[in-house]
């Protein structure tokens, strides 16, 4: 008999990977730096899964868990396991034993041996008053919508017709989107070619192909030929809204990973400079470039200080994808949803202003500029550019075709991204 090739790790090793980067995000550190140091790759997708759940739902595990406790748990990474496995059981109910039992063998693997007892008693509790529980929880905003409820008021404030639409759609699993490298083939054509390979797809817009199911990049036919990336449908407006011409200086702020420079490049011959705070970011530009067979200028500097980048040539474009809260893509990244505290707002805020204003000053006279956020608060959007263009009367907001109010909502197909295109009078 041949061996099993790449075996599925066990639940309880899994479900200790997942409380162990649970425990970090609690702690304050983002999902992504604790899965990152998980070990086999199979071991890390388990965990993610596990970790997206718990993260997710918590506002409704986290409700759940202090109900069921007799006293606070001192212990984070019990806590952590307690959540994640609370989540399995909300979601799938039907393996409740088995999600039980293995729960009770990661404390072992978590070297907490001595909560078995209480990691059995709590969930084998819930079992009896899951149903009630849930009842009860759902009955709270952020039980029910699973978000902060400061988070919840804001979004209800900002779209009154919408807001259960948007918190609903944080929660969905995100949709993947691919762009097609318009120099090295067609939508047509690369449809084509995932047929081919049985993969079900359809193109939702301009070079944009939406998968039925989700897959790993090196299954995506003509990945590593630069033929396709991975861009959501709401990110892969930023390149056209912009309306580079051939032959003009553009410049990306805040540039890594390179995704929305790479489709500039991808449209139109023009002279890019990508620009990047972090070193090991803007390695990824690079490495982005070279893959799909651009060529751009790749530059280590800050943003919001231009002596750091700039030669002192105005640039015709300039693309602001300014740091922001990503509320729009937590669905996405759904530990930002409790990592982020309602105060950070004002702070993002802040940075985006000083970003504008030393972006600003690079501009030629009758150029554009182009802010964009993948958020959905309006004091990091419309609230934003208002004040801003309150500043400069040479500042003139320009029409975008097919972005209403410049935002776009999360739905079933995009993420959530605003975009102000700003052009500077010659006068």
């Amino acid at each position: 008999m041949s061996a099993v090739l790449n075996p599925s790790p066990a639940l309880a090793e899994s479900l200790a990977a997942a409380a162990r980067a649970v425990d970090g995000v609690l702690s304050g550190a983002s999902l992504n730096a604790g899965l990152e140091t998980i070990r086999p790759r199979i071991l890390r997708a388990a965990a993610q899964d596990l970790s997206f759940n718990a993260l997710r739902g918590f506002g409704l595990v986290d409700a759940a868990l202090e109900r069921l406790l007799e006293r606070p748990l001192m212990d984070q990474v019990v806590r952590a396991l307690l959540l994640a496995a609370l989540a399995e059981l909300f979601n799938r109910p039907q393996s409740a034993h088995a999600v039980v039992h293995q729960a009770v063998e990661a404390t072992s693997l978590l070297g907490q041996p001595r909560a078995r007892g209480l990691v059995n008693a709590v969930l084998r509790n819930f079992l009896r008053q899951g149903t009630q529980l849930r009842d009860e929880i759902e009955k709270t905003d952020s039980g029910r919508f699973r978000h902060p409820q400061w988070w919840i008021d804001r979004v209800r404030i900002a779209y009154p017709a919408q807001w259960e639409e948007v918190l609903r759609a944080a929660n969905a699993h995100p949709p993947m989107t691919l762009r097609v490298n318009m120099r090295r083939a067609s939508v047509e054509g690369y449809l084509e070619k995932l047929a081919q390979a049985d993969m079900r797809a359809r193109a939702i817009g301009g070079t944009a192909v939406l998968l039925e199911r989700p897959c790993r990049v090196d299954a995506l036919p003509g990945f590593a030929e630069g033929e396709v990336s991975v861009q959501d449908k709401g990110a892969q407006a930023a390149a056209p809204l912009l309306n580079v011409e051939p032959g003009m200086r553009v410049l990306d702020a805040c540039a890594a990973p390179g995704g929305k420079a790479a489709h500039l490049l991808e449209l139109v011959e023009c002279e890019l400079l990508a620009v990047d705070i972090s070193r090991e970011r803007a390695l990824r530009i690079d490495e982005n470039f070279s893959r799909l067979g651009l060529k751009g200028t790749v530059l280590v500097g800050d943003a919001a200080r231009p002596p750091t980048f700039w030669d002192g040539r105005p640039f015709d474009r300039v693309l602001a994808d300014v740091p922001c809260s990503a509320s729009g893509v937590v669905r996405r990244h759904p530990d930002i949803l409790w990592l982020r505290r309602e105060t950070d707002i004002a702070g993002f805020a802040a940075a985006q202003a000083r970003l504008l204003e030393a972006l600003w000053q690079l501009l030629i006279p009758g150029g554009t500029l182009l802010y964009a956020t993948c958020s959905v608060f309006p004091e990091e959007n419309g609230l934003q550019v208002r004040s801003f263009l309150g500043r400069h009367p040479e500042a003139l907001a320009m029409p975008l075709a097919g972005v209403e109010n410049g935002q776009i909502l999360p739905g079933s197909d995009t993420d959530g991204f605003y975009y102000a295109l700003l052009q500077k009078n010659r006068s």
